[in-house]
């Protein structure tokens, strides 16, 4: 199991975070976090229920983490575990997840797919999703795994859909010229952009697309 403790440094003072996993005494504050992290108009019914959350819990608990910050629960992460075909990368969330049920989780696969990242906006400036993604990798290594995987939301895009096509807002994110809120995030965690996917997940702001993006394990050998 994962626990790890270290400081932050905020507004003059330092904050011990506890990066953990999560168990059924979190879940409420968990769905409450999701609740908090993902308002309208994120459609409300693809926040945690207590199946899914008891489902992560169960069948894969190291990759169902959450950070404490003085004994607050601040924001989670969960991923499964399965074997991706990269040549043929097309995928919804609701296939990939098993509609955030994770009962495909498959413990011999080689890629541990991220299913949510969430931490409370009142929370944000202290980089604490950059930290629970840092123990996501360190997931990877301890496992083995070749890398981590997972669809980014785009939730900029909509913004300049009509004057962008969705590779050129992309290229344009990833050069710096233009800041996404989820895909230049996760570009400072050092996740790199693979493959454009559409139909990813019903999300207006994204028009539907995420972007596919890895980090590899950087104690294998790539495949």
């Amino acid at each position: 199991m994962y626990k790890k403790e270290q400081y932050l440094y905020a507004n003059g003072k330092h904050l011990k975070a506890v990066i953990r996993n999560y168990n059924k005494d979190d879940f409420m504050e968990l769905i409450s976090i999701q609740k908090e992290s993902f308002p309208p108009p994120f459609p409300s019914d693809l926040w945690w229920n207590e199946n899914q959350l008891s489902n992560h819990t169960s069948l894969f608990p190291e990759g169902a983490l959450c950070v404490e910050i003085d004994g607050i629960l601040a924001g989670s992460v969960t991923g499964l575990i399965v074997n991706f075909d990269l040549e043929h990368p097309d995928h919804s969330w609701e296939e990939i997840t098993d509609n955030g049920y994770i009962k495909n989780h498959d413990r011999d696969g080689d890629t541990l797919y991220i299913v949510d990242i969430c931490v409370r906006p009142s929370y944000r400036k202290l980089d604490l999703g950059k930290l629970l993604m840092q123990s996501m990798y360190e997931t990877v290594v301890h496992l083995k795994l070749s890398r981590l995987l997972g669809g980014g939301r785009m939730p900029g895009f909509y913004k300049h859909a009509q004057d962008l096509t969705p590779e050129e807002y992309i290229e344009k994110v990833v050069s710096g010229e233009l800041r996404d809120p989820v895909i230049s995030f996760l570009l400072r965690c050092g996740r790199t952009p693979l493959v454009l996917v559409p139909d990813y997940l019903v999300d207006d702001e994204s028009c539907n697309y995420a972007l596919l993006m890895e980090w590899r394990n950087p104690f294998l050998k790539s495949t």
